[in-house]
């Protein structure tokens, strides 16, 4: 399962990774091909066969995300980051009436799938897996919890992510590269000495141009599209930029900002636009029912 971590409120990135580093400087993130899966009520998808929800312990520091072959472990995490890794939401903006338990109280989540479905899924594409799994997690949390979402589809300011005039500056993966994306962040003071300076290092292997479109909204405000017309091409890469839109790259400030920075390193260049955008209303949702 991939999931996207960052969100529009800047905590702490976290859908989607073999493990979620809550306390330290690098954060892995893993980013879905984008999209809400599709609520086709006809369409027969697997359902976990067992699945643990219970209150993480207020003592426990750690978090993380574990993905099996045959589930997930989801470790001393608040439920909306599930929630928005079934419904490829990327934004806060994107959803209301989720109750603020579910963005404040910290739960572990285990789920498994019987045997037949993990065999299944070794024969899936990585696209139709994530689908299958986002399904899968709309109704865990249907059952679990009784969400009731409503979906809207609004046009929104967005950024199409395109190729610059400059040129692609990518370099392509090698075929058989697993895909990761890690975030590292380290502050710094800039020239006048005036407060902090953060630095965003992202490293990519193996990801496609619309995977890196996922991993963004965070940082940019808005939804971003692929259109750069790369499609399922994967690509090695290190993006670097300030968090202060402000800093200046020559006068000991940490760096570019996220749209230079995109445009200089990679090649590739935000245009801002209007596009349909899902958004959802939790019509419904209670605390999980018990094991």
């Amino acid at each position: 399962m991939f999931m996207r971590l960052h969100r529009g409120r800047h905590l702490p990135a976290m859908p989607l990774f073999l493990a979620l580093l809550s306390s330290g400087a690098a954060m892995y993130l893993w980013a879905l091909t984008g999209g809400a899966a599709p609520q086709d009520k006809s369409a027969k998808v697997p359902a976990y066969e067992v699945v643990s929800i219970k209150p993480a312990s207020p003592n426990d520091q750690s978090a993380g995300w574990k993905d099996l072959p045959n589930g997930f472990d989801f470790t001393n995490g608040a439920l909306f980051w599930l929630i928005y890794q079934a419904y490829g939401i990327t934004l806060d903006s994107q959803i209301s009436g989720l109750p603020e338990w579910a963005k404040t109280d910290h739960y572990i989540v285990s789920a498994r799938v019987d045997e037949g479905t993990a065999e299944a899924w070794k024969k899936l594409s990585k696209q139709d897996l994530e689908r299958q799994q986002q399904l899968m997690l709309q109704a865990l949390f249907a059952d679990r919890c009784q969400l009731k979402m409503r979906r809207e589809v609004k046009e929104l300011p967005v950024y199409d992510l395109v190729i610059a005039g400059s040129g692609l500056k990518m370099k392509e993966s090698a075929p058989d590269e697993k895909g990761a994306i890690a975030l590292d962040s380290t502050s710094s003071h800039g020239a006048t000495g005036l407060g902090a300076e953060y630095t965003k290092t992202m490293t990519a292997h193996g990801v496609t141009s619309e995977e890196l479109a996922g991993n963004l909204p965070g940082y940019t405000g808005r939804i971003i599209i692929d259109k750069t017309g790369l499609g399922e091409k994967r690509f090695d890469f290190e993006l670097k930029w300030s968090s202060s839109h402000e800093a200046p790259a020559d006068s000991g400030g940490t760096g570019p900002s996220i749209f230079k920075a995109l445009e200089e390193q990679l090649g590739l260049k935000l245009e801002p636009a209007k596009e349909p955008v899902d958004t959802f209303v939790v019509e419904h949702m209670e605390r999980p029912s018990a094991n």
